[in-house]
């Protein structure tokens, strides 16, 4: 049987398709080695899609004018991003401080645990923690993360300065966008890609804090049933972490149960806690967010968990929180131009990215969007 001659590319496409390699290393390098600065203008941009978002909805909802529901936008939003912040040192600082002062306890617990784990699968004696533990400056270690908790004060600053610009800069964006795109169907086409990204944006805000309070209050009640320390401040970190994918609901369903299992002597309250949250858990991933998504958070499952891996690599804790909304809003711009739409197909969960294949067709209505691309500018 002859061997099957090899295909021939074209130099023109060798050489454009190692230039857009070249260009994505670059650019991953200086996101990188820029993402002190960038981190902090990345939040902001997010807290700005957020009043523009709570703003249309005070305007839809209430007869508020236009001028003040961006000004109630405005306050809500910030006063909530400063209380998280407040929410978050304060409670680890008071965190830290109880497990610092409880860390003699500490060692002969884990001894019970480890001793009755031991005991359970019939092997050996188990080794003793509390030498380990006693070697261990507990104390300093608890006060340098109390430490790096505070630090995040510094961020915030920088977020509220960057979100101040962004928005003393909103006004001319009308005036900018006329002079990028002088001609009206290309501009009404970028604005319709910023409302498709708005949209997404918007959508996975919306279900992830519903969903979050949904998990919290159940997740609150077991706590204050079995009676876990520090139950208010573990509520606040489930539904934080709950717009981390994959590691969020990894954190909210192991954490709390491992507490309880060093605080109470039983381990009852670990076994209640642990089926509790893991079944609110299920429910929502399997059966809530699926329905209020519908196909707005169109995204590949692997994509996300490799957006997760990027930017949590590039970005660390911010990274992670963005992961998924940057995911959304490059598939969204890639799913505009012919070139690079093959990778908004590969990007997206059913093959069909929000731009339509035929440039001249009309946009084919999304069932079930949470927030559908809407026919004006916000």
């Amino acid at each position: 049987m002859p061997m099957k001659p090899p295909l021939i590319v074209p130099t023109s496409t060798v050489s454009r398709n190692a230039l857009v390699l070249i260009a994505t290393i670059a650019a991953g390098a200086a996101v990188y080695w820029l993402r002190n600065i960038l981190t902090p203008l990345a939040m902001a941009i997010f807290l700005m899609i957020m009043i523009d978002g709570v703003k249309r909805s005070i305007e839809a909802r209430t007869p508020v004018p236009e001028r003040w529901a961006g000004v109630a936008a405005l306050i809500v939003v910030t006063l909530g991003f400063l209380g998280a912040i407040a929410i978050i040192v304060q409670g680890a600082r008071g965190f830290f401080n109880q497990a610092s002062d409880d860390a003699v306890l500490l060692g002969p617990r884990l001894d019970q645990i480890l001793a009755d784990a031991y005991r359970l699968f019939d092997m050996p004696s188990a080794p003793t923690a509390s030498e380990l533990i006693t070697r261990v400056d507990l104390s300093q270690y608890f006060t340098t993360v109390a430490l790096q908790a505070q630090g995040v004060v510094t961020g915030a600053i920088f977020v509220m300065i960057y979100l101040g610009f962004l928005l003393a800069s909103q006004s001319g964006f009308r005036r900018k966008l006329v002079g990028m795109f002088p001609d009206r169907g290309a501009r009404n086409e970028a604005m319709g890609v910023f409302q498709r990204v708005r949209g997404g944006v918007e959508g996975y805000l919306w279900v992830q804090a519903v969903t979050g309070l949904l998990i919290c209050a159940v997740a609150w009640v077991l706590m204050r049933a079995v009676g876990l320390q520090n139950a208010e401040f573990w509520t606040f970190v489930i539904f934080v972490v709950g717009f981390i994918p994959v590691l969020g609901g990894a954190v909210a369903g192991l954490a709390p149960p491992l507490f309880a299992l060093v605080q109470f002597e039983s381990y009852w309250p670990a076994v209640i806690l642990l089926i509790g949250l893991q079944a609110i858990l299920f429910i929502s991933g399997n059966f809530i967010q699926p329905r209020m998504q519908g196909d707005n958070q169109n995204i590949d499952p692997v994509v996300v968990l490799l957006s997760l891996a990027l930017w949590g690599q590039l970005w660390g804790v911010v990274g992670m929180f963005l992961s998924t909304p940057l995911a959304v809003m490059a598939m969204a711009v890639l799913a505009e131009f012919k070139g690079s739409r093959w990778m908004a197909i590969l990007l997206s969960g059913d093959g069909e990215p929000y731009a339509d294949e035929d440039e001249a067709a009309p946009p084919r209505p999304k069932r079930g969007r949470v927030n559908p691309p809407q026919s004006k500018a916000g």
